[in-house]
């Protein structure tokens, strides 16, 4: 199967994963990106089970929208049933890297507000340890700058990625070398310098439940209880 095929798999996987909580009066979270594109597909043909969706981004939107499936603000519903998206990477812990496709902020802002994270990824995002893919920070613009320095101070190599504003009219810098020995507490660390929006280290709140293909089958695990 090529990249686009299992993606196709995950989306749908998905799609019968949460069937159970579909109710006539629930909203769901919709993430961004290639996989969820093929959750957003899938969802299609149960519109009239569940009541409508909040997306993480205007592209996301779009795409339900096109399936004639309703689209609410997060501020006119109390609570989300679930939220299902990609990752760039995921390790043991389900602690995430998000935020290729420069939806991090709202992304995370939706998974906090969802009962359930379901977390859709091909095998090659499993990773023992986050950090080779580039860890995204929305900036505010004026501050990519000084932002960036800090990040320097953390080890990091920011790169600002060219041509792209975020739905919030922001800058991405992708920070390169990082060591995530401790995805929790650097999040909350760089969440902390002036400028930054958030990140796209998904570790205070990982994913519930990760479905992952191997070799064409689509496995169901829930994220391991710390003890």
């Amino acid at each position: 199967m090529n990249q686009d095929e299992i993606k196709r798999l995950l989306g749908a996987a998905a799609a019968d994963y949460i069937d159970p909580w579909l109710q006539v009066d629930a909203y769901i979270g919709v993430g961004t990106g290639s996989t969820a594109n093929h959750f957003i597909d899938a969802l299609a043909s149960v519109r009239h089970r569940f009541a409508g969706a909040v997306a993480s981004s205007i592209a996301s939107a779009d795409r339900l929208r096109s399936h004639g499936i309703t689209v609410v603000e997060l501020n006119d519903v109390s609570y989300l049933t679930v939220y299902v998206d990609g990752a760039d990477e995921i390790c043991p812990e389900f602690s995430m890297i998000k935020g290729g496709g420069a939806a991090l902020t709202r992304e995370k802002i939706v998974a906090s507000a969802a009962d359930q994270f379901v977390c859709i990824a091909d095998s090659s995002k499993w990773v023992e340890q986050l950090g080779a893919f580039p860890l995204p920070i929305e900036v505010i613009p004026m501050a990519r700058s000084l932002v960036a320095r800090q990040l320097v101070g953390l080890g990091g190599t920011p790169v600002l990625r060219e041509n792209i504003k975020t739905d919030n009219g922001n800058e991405i810098l992708d920070v390169h070398d990082l060591n995530i020995t401790d995805p929790a507490q650097l999040e909350a660390q760089i969440n902390q310098i002036a400028g930054v929006v958030t990140n796209g280290l998904f570790a205070k709140r990982p994913a519930d439940v990760l479905l992952m293909d191997v070799d064409g089958v689509v496995g169901t695990q829930r994220r391991p209880v710390k003890t």
